[in-house]
């Protein structure tokens, strides 16, 4: 029951990872669509203008016969006028030509935008679906999982945390034996590394919530990534996309404010604080706490100010 319940809660994480990651892509969206929306705005006025001068030019032209300014002076009597006038059609000339150009290129920019905005009310649309069914994956493993925890009474609730933590305890006991603990060759944690540390400590005894950033709940790249932002130093929402985007390091040159990524999804992260320790909200019904670095398995390590 305590590997179901395990297994469960580790696929509750995954998807709490995969809303997260659609949930910041929606947003990405949502910002892209009010740009487009304030370009299309600035081209309309724009277009309104020169709509307006393309029409006085047309109302000019009617008041004067319709005749072209060339014709009207090859049909004037005045050779001295004439070439009074030349530079003055010339630049007529010019001037309607840019402007035909102007209406052309505002009206394809608006084109432009219509199709942009049209392929990211699609994506959106594409990230709230997947974030929906992210929630549905979530909220069905935790019912799953819940409901197997009621079955047991309160001495064997009790006996599963110990199994938990015995469990946490050997995988610790293990990675310390294989060497992979830091050896000091990481340098000096930063100023920003301390601020973080401290935030992420601060939050000790908070409980876990999928999907949460604090103030008073967090999930386990919540957590990182508000203790780096305390510390001035924004990284990605999701354990997956630390573990992509951060520099990598060696985790024998680990210090405290790094983090470590966990499982081969990279679907967890912890706060390394010193001490072959790391800060970190563990899942649904526990709280962050404090854990051996070494008690899940290491994917690798990440140094947000590197």
């Amino acid at each position: 029951m305590r590997k179901e319940i395990d297994s469960l809660y580790r696929e509750a994480e995954a998807a709490t990872d995969a809303y997260n990651a659609a949930g910041e892509r929606q947003s990405e969206q949502e910002r892209s669509i009010l740009k487009l929306a304030r370009a299309v705005v600035a081209a309309q006025d724009r277009m309104a203008g020169l709509k307006n001068r393309a029409g006085a030019l047309a109302r000019a032209q009617y008041r004067s016969g319709g005749l072209p300014a060339e014709a009207r002076m090859l049909f004037g009597g005045d050779p001295a006028e004439f070439l009074d006038n030349a530079a003055l059609a010339h630049k007529g000339q010019q001037a309607a030509r840019g402007l035909i150009a102007d209406l052309a290129a505002t009206q394809t920019a608006l084109d432009g935008y219509a199709k942009a905005a049209s392929e990211q009310w699609e994506k959106l649309a594409d990230e709230r679906a997947k974030k929906e069914d992210a929630k549905k994956k979530i909220e069905a493993r935790l019912r799953s999982a819940k409901d197997l925890e009621s079955r047991l009474a309160a001495k064997e609730r009790d006996r599963l945390r110990q199994l938990e933590e015995e469990r946490a305890y050997a995988a610790q006991e293990k990675w310390l034996s294989a060497g992979a603990a830091p050896k000091g060759g990481g340098g000096a944690t930063s100023d920003q590394g301390k601020r973080a540390v401290a935030f992420a400590t601060a939050q000790i005894g908070k409980d876990y919530v999928w999907g949460a950033v604090g103030p008073n709940t967090f999930d386990c790249s919540g957590l990182t990534l508000k203790a780096w932002a305390a510390a001035g130093r924004p990284i990605p929402r999701t354990s997956q996309e630390q573990w992509r985007q951060l520099p990598k390091v060696d985790a024998r040159d680990m210090r405290p404010g790094d983090l470590i990524i966990y499982f081969r999804d990279a679907s967890h992260v912890g706060m390394y604080v010193g001490g072959g320790a790391i800060v970190h909200a563990p899942r649904p019904g526990r709280q962050v706490t404090l854990a051996g670095a070494g008690s899940m398995p290491v994917l690798g390590v990440v140094r947000p100010d590197a």
